[in-house]
């Protein structure tokens, strides 16, 4: 795998800045030749979707069950990443993609997703840590908001809050769920650090789209006034 060389084709469409964008996009363009021809783009969706499926599963047999069986969430992050990245870069791999059919639905789909996770959470967690799960889904959600102004205001789509991205926070999360088997309680205040993180990031993110907003606004006007000159 070290050998394998990162198809760029794959990725013209969005930016990446996160730490393990190199080895992940190797990995996918590994991945991407191998897709069987009957497993669709829309199929990878429905996987990614069965991942998202099985956290939520884990976390209800963790309460109700077993706490141990919270591990069964490292193997649905797993196959959540997998069909979550593949799904857009299988169509691009086959010259079948739907630019913004796969925006729209990738969207919601994250959506769904990170609302599966945080009320598995909630539904585990006990006492005043429950708020937690609301806050983590709101946090979530504001950046997904800042991150689809920026795509509009500057045409560049990136899913990344600079070093970190999805793929970060999914191999954060498991890490997170393997210390809370082994040690209870550690889960709710990682949740807690998650979300100050989170909220910092959203703050400085929301900072600079604000500039960006505003140097659009004043290019904008200069184009108008440029072509009233000219009339």
């Amino acid at each position: 795998m070290s050998g394998q060389k990162i198809n760029k084709k794959l990725f013209l469409d969005r930016k990446r800045t996160n730490i393990l964008s190199e080895p992940e996009q190797k990995l996918i363009s590994y991945l991407v030749p191998k897709i069987p021809g009957w497993i669709s783009s829309d199929g990878l969706t429905a996987i990614g979707f069965f991942g998202s499926l099985m956290i939520l599963v884990s976390f209800l047999l963790a309460e109700y069950v077993d706490r141990n069986l919270l591990l069964l969430a490292i193997p649905g992050f797993f196959v959540q990443w997998f069909g979550d990245s593949l799904d857009g870069r299988i169509a691009y791999y086959r010259n079948k993609s739907r630019k913004w059919y796969g925006f729209a639905l990738d969207i919601v789909m994250d959506w769904v997703s990170t609302v599966f996770i945080g009320l598995g959470y909630i539904f585990y967690t006990v006492g005043d840590f429950k708020y937690l799960g609301f806050a983590l889904v709101a946090l979530y959600g504001w950046a997904m908001i800042i991150s689809q102004l920026r795509y509009r205001i500057t045409d560049k789509y990136t899913i990344d809050a600079g070093l970190m991205g999805p793929t970060e926070i999914r191999v954060v999360i498991c890490l997170v769920l393997l210390l809370e088997v082994v040690v209870k309680g550690t889960l709710d205040y990682s949740v807690l650090g998650i979300c100050i993180i989170l909220f910092c990031i959203n703050v400085v993110d929301t900072k600079k789209l604000l500039a960006l907003g505003d140097a659009k606004d004043k290019e904008e006007k200069l184009a108008k006034q440029h072509a009233e000159e000219i009339k």
